[in-house]
């Protein structure tokens, strides 16, 4: 390209990428331990965790094995846990009732986590697909729908429970209407003022949720239980727009879009018009992709893993919540090193 200067390019973009501190200076995201969340599953047992063969690295934790992983997250530099409970088919039901009992699994394992780590945040899941024999996130009517008003009196009942037992912050998943006005009503006629709430606002009917259901065991007779009447058509943008309004107005503290890499688009448009904390969940299927590419030897798995965490980073989040958080911060921490 000519120019006035000569046959050469005037401005040299490359000079930017020549060297490994050059391109530090040049860097505008920044990725961090501190910025990623880390979900665990959780089971009703002192000392054996279990597999989970399509989310290989991925264990339903035991008692031992959860304050073994709290001790390393803190150590990689990261802040919070979220708990995902894997209940027993027999507390299953189709009322729901085991999700606000207080000596629950989940409750108690809040309890347990504050006791050995009270400087760690935890984030506990409100919804009532992990309690419910049938799989959904809500109460069933006569004719097989979910109940959207009679189902929000349960979570505002779960929410209140799992701040009682020390939750830091409540995170309703289940996409029913009203809930978190509900909740926030809930928490702060009972003085749980400071428990914030991060709404799952955008939360889409997506293929990637797989291998979480398998982790949970929320699939009835193997198969997918079809959350389409509540969940977002992955279709749709402008509607996630309305959801995360409405949940600010009812009093969410932070949003969160789920899954995350394939709703990059919905992250920068939530970050660029509201300007309010806001997070990815990088799902299962997600985390089962890289990590199988991985151990075929076709991707290098650490590189495309940060590379992933880093453009949701980009697209606006704040923070992230991810399997890979804590293999991430460990990662993050020996380049430090």
């Amino acid at each position: 390209m000519r120019n006035d200067f000569g046959s050469f390019p005037q401005r040299r973009m490359r000079r930017m990428r020549v060297n490994p501190f050059v391109r530090s200076l040049r860097r505008e995201t920044f990725l961090s331990a501190a910025d990623l969340i880390y979900p665990v599953f959780i089971v009703d047992s002192k000392n054996q965790s279990q597999d989970i063969p399509s989310m290989p690295g991925v264990k339903r934790l035991c008692e031992k094995d959860l304050l073994a992983v709290a001790e390393r997250s803190l150590a990689a530099g990261l802040t919070s846990l979220a708990l995902f409970p894997v209940i027993e088919a027999q507390i299953k039901s189709l009322d729901g009732a085991a999700a606000f009992d207080s000596q629950g699994l989940t409750a108690r394992t809040v309890r347990l986590l504050k006791k050995y780590f009270p400087q760690l945040g935890i984030i506990c899941d409100v919804a009532l697909d992990p309690y419910m024999s049938h799989g959904h996130d809500g109460l069933l009517g006569a004719d097989g729908q979910v109940l959207n008003d009679e189902t929000v009196a349960i979570l505002k009942r779960q929410a209140l429970c799992l701040a009682e037992a020390g939750c830091d912050i409540v995170a309703p998943s289940d996409m029913m209407d009203g809930r978190i006005g509900a909740i926030r009503q809930g928490l702060d006629h009972s003085a749980f003022q400071q428990t914030a709430i991060l709404a799952y606002s955008a939360k889409y009917n997506s293929g990637y949720y797989g291998p979480f259901r398998d982790a949970v065991g929320s699939k009835v007779n193997a198969r997918e239980v079809d959350k389409a009447t509540y969940q977002m058509d992955p279709h749709n943008s402008d509607e996630a727009m309305m959801e995360i309004a409405l949940d600010l107005e009812e009093g969410a503290d932070m949003v969160i879009i789920k899954p995350g890499l394939p709703y990059l688009d919905i992250i920068r448009r939530v970050k660029d018009r509201f300007q309010v904390p806001t997070f990815a969940y990088q799902v299962s299927g997600e985390y089962a992709m890289l990590k199988a590419a991985g151990l075929q030897g076709w991707i290098d798995e650490k590189r495309c893993a940060l590379e992933a965490l880093v453009c949701l980073k980009r697209a606006g989040c704040d923070a992230i919540m991810t399997y890979y958080g804590l293999e991430a911060g460990e990662w993050l921490q020996q380049q430090q090193d």
